[in-house]
């Protein structure tokens, strides 16, 4: 039987995030009470803005968006890593683990360019606020969010394809509680230098949006420090301050796991990845609500509504 074959009838081991049963029984409490409040903190964003005549705006558009990828990319890994720990197995199929790394890869560039929407948002919307309307058309908007999820998909299936051709001989253990580009190059026995290049050049992909986030803000920043008015400087600050904690925490943890040498990956880098898969996807309802009186007013009208019906 041909290798190729083999791969594809073969199913891998996640090992979870620490590979300790003490410690995956404590994610696994971990992950079953931050799913569900991912889930009901970004649909209730989403219901909140739909519901609400003044967020319909720009800057809403792309947070009700950002908090439909984040749903999307919980749900991606998740799941899987809950259903494995209550069933008692750790096996994924190699169909399901390369299903599970493109939505993985593609989730996160989507997630990563509808960010950097939301900053060029901003930075228009404080540097050029007569022409914010105009430039911030409805159509651009959407052009914005489509573009973000054909450029995400358009990175994730490349490597994909790529990693589809690779044979995994004997270890089938991934260091990993989901399926990502680095643990399965460890164990496949292919000649794996073409993938690890292209794999970093879709981290220089995945990058573009933070130079842009940078440049946005570099851009706010220069036209607030010439507004005289501090209070015209704490309002600018405050609005974008949600964003820029979102995107600190976001890059910060990405960054961390895959601006390195490959060699370098172990199991430790499991639990870096728990903050922007698990983590960031639950804190950005939190983060966007708990600072915007505007968002504040819609979930309480919307909790409002629901209790009167």
């Amino acid at each position: 039987m041909r290798e190729d074959n083999q791969s594809s009838n073969m199913d891998f081991i996640l090992l979870g995030v620490t590979g300790q049963q003490e410690q995956e029984d404590f994610f696994f409490i971990l992950f079953l009470f931050i799913y569900p409040i991912t889930l009901i903190g970004n649909l209730l964003i989403i219901l909140a803005i739909r519901s609400d005549i003044r967020l319909h705006n720009p800057m809403y558009f792309l947070l009700a968006n950002l908090s439909f990828v984040d749903i999307c990319f919980s749900s991606v890994t998740l799941p899987k890593m809950l259903t494995n720990h209550l069933l008692d197995t750790k096996a994924i199929s190699f169909e399901g683990c390369l299903t599970q790394m493109y939505f993985m890869i593609g989730m996160a560039n989507i997630d990563s360019y509808i960010l950097a929407a939301m900053a060029y948002d901003r930075a228009v919307a404080i540097s050029r606020p007569l022409h914010y309307t105009t430039i911030m058309s409805p159509l651009f908007c959407v052009l914005l969010v489509v573009g973000s999820w054909v450029v995400g998909n358009a990175n994730a299936l490349p490597h994909t394809l790529l990693t589809a051709q690779l044979s995994f001989c004997g270890n089938q253990r991934v260091v990993n509680f989901y399926c990502d580009m680095a643990s399965l190059f460890k164990l496949s026995c292919s000649e794996i230098s073409f993938n690890v290049k292209m794999m970093y050049l879709g981290v220089g992909v995945f990058s573009l949006p933070l130079l842009c986030i940078i440049i946005s803000y570099v851009r706010v920043f220069s036209t607030v420090l010439r507004v005289p008015s501090t209070k015209g400087v704490f309002k600018a600050f405050s609005t974008c301050g949600s964003h820029l904690t979102v995107v600190s925490l976001y890059y910060g943890t990405v960054m961390g796991m895959y601006f390195r040498p490959l060699t370098s990956y172990s199991l430790k880098d499991a639990v870096i990845t728990v903050m922007y898969i698990a983590v960031t996807p639950m804190l950005n309802p939190f983060v966007y609500s708990l600072r915007n009186r505007d968002m504040k007013a819609a979930l309480g009208k919307l909790f409002s509504k629901r209790i009167s019906s």
